[in-house]
């Protein structure tokens, strides 16, 4: 993508390496803190009222919050989050990998402050990142309650079925935090999708067509229509003396009214 280079170009050096590994340990020394009771849970959800207070901090702070899982379900939750990071990482470069995940966080940050009294927190936007990897990565499988193989595909699906329900039937602070946190699966895949999907679209009128077509009779009675389709052990001839490339069945081969091509006229046999 033309504006992706030129950022790159411009804001390349300021990119982190190995950025799911400091969000990943991050998340860690948080829940750490939180287990021992040497830090508030609530400290670190995105509240932009208390932000506008001069809790500067939760802007950053959210994005370290552990998910609310038991620590099996956690330290598996972090081993994908690494894993699937480090992949996108690896795929797209270092810079893109950390644009990915600022539009992600500019636009959780800016839906928040829609709803300043709700809490935010970073799931739809750690949901972003393995959507991504489950769209490059499709046929990937992960152990599902750590014991079923399951393709990542199917599990994305059913996210996005969560994410539509949620965008339905959720109340407008988790509609548009949905939105928010596909800002950036939209921008970077927007235009593969939209793409595929028309050549899809082709491919499909195509066969369609390419069906109709198999579809049709190679012969057809001119008298009485009768087909080799409709008829398969008919024997069909096509007239000499008729002006034009007029075919018919066995009954109708003799005896019947000649084209003439000039004058749509028929002449009699």
């Amino acid at each position: 993508m033309s504006w992706m280079n030129k950022l790159e170009r411009r804001f390349g050096k300021l990119a982190i390496p190995n950025i799911t590994l400091y969000l990943m340990v991050g998340q860690i020394a948080v829940f750490a803190m939180i287990i021992t009771q040497r830090l508030d849970p609530g400290s670190v959800l995105l509240v932009a009222a208390r932000v506008l207070d001069g809790e500067w901090w939760r802007l950053v702070a959210f994005i370290f919050r552990p998910p609310d899982a038991h620590p099996i379900f956690l330290a598996f939750a972090w081993y994908l989050f690494y894993l699937m990071g480090t992949a996108l990482e690896q795929n797209w470069g270092v810079f893109r990998y950390n644009l990915f995940l600022f539009i992600g966080w500019v636009a959780t940050v800016m839906a928040a402050f829609l709803f300043p009294g709700q809490p935010t927190t970073n799931l739809f936007l750690a949901g972003s990142v393995f959507l991504a990897f489950a769209f490059l990565n499709p046929d990937f499988e992960i152990a599902l309650f750590l014991v079923l193989p399951v393709k990542i595909k199917w599990l994305a699906l059913v996210v996005w079925i969560f994410y539509g329900f949620a965008i339905l039937f959720g109340d407008p602070a988790t509609k548009v935090a949905v939105m928010a946190a596909s800002a950036n699966f939209a921008l970077f895949f927007g235009k593969e999708i939209v793409t595929s999907l028309r050549a899809r679209q082709r491919r499909m009128a195509f066969e369609a067509k390419r069906a109709a077509e198999e579809d049709e009779p190679f012969h057809r009675c001119h008298v009485c229509g009768i087909t080799d389709k409709s008829h398969p052990q008919m024997q069909f001839r096509y007239c000499s003396k008729c002006e034009g490339h007029y075919g018919y069945c066995e009954e109708h081969i003799t005896g019947h009214e000649h084209v003439e091509k000039s004058h749509g006229a028929k002449r009699g046999h």
